[in-house]
């Protein structure tokens, strides 16, 4: 079983940048599944953010297109989450998951969450 750990995730301004990471854990994570970032604000559901795929190919939420960039490095079972032009709309704890299909992620049809970081951003 691959544990997922967030971290990253601080206090920054209006405008600033975050780089969040996602290291596996107890098993290597295949590069042939789907890793992606979700985020879950108060009063608010949970959203996919982001998802990078074993070739590489990347799809995006609308609202951080242009300012989020995932990644993933399989040597050393990292997936990253580079945030720049933050707004305070992103504040949100974040968190990893994964699956077998982008879809599965974008649909969020995922089962187990991990205790996420927290972003948040300032005015």
């Amino acid at each position: 079983q691959v544990q997922l750990v967030e971290s990253g995730g601080g206090l920054v301004q209006t405008g600033g940048s975050l780089r969040l990471s996602c290291a596996a854990s107890g098993r290597s994570y295949s590069i042939y599944l789907v890793t992606g970032w979700f985020r879950h604000a108060p009063g608010k559901e949970r959203e996919f953010v982001a998802a990078i795929t074993w070739t590489g190919g990347t799809t995006y939420a609308d609202v951080v297109k242009g300012r989020f960039t995932i990644s993933k490095d399989n040597v050393k079972n990292m997936v990253y989450l580079q945030m720049n032009s933050l707004k305070p709309e992103d504040t949100a704890v974040y968190y990893c998951n994964k699956g077998e299909t982008v879809f599965d992620l974008v649909q969020m049809r995922l089962d187990s969450w991990g205790q996420g970081t927290q972003v948040t951003v300032s005015s």
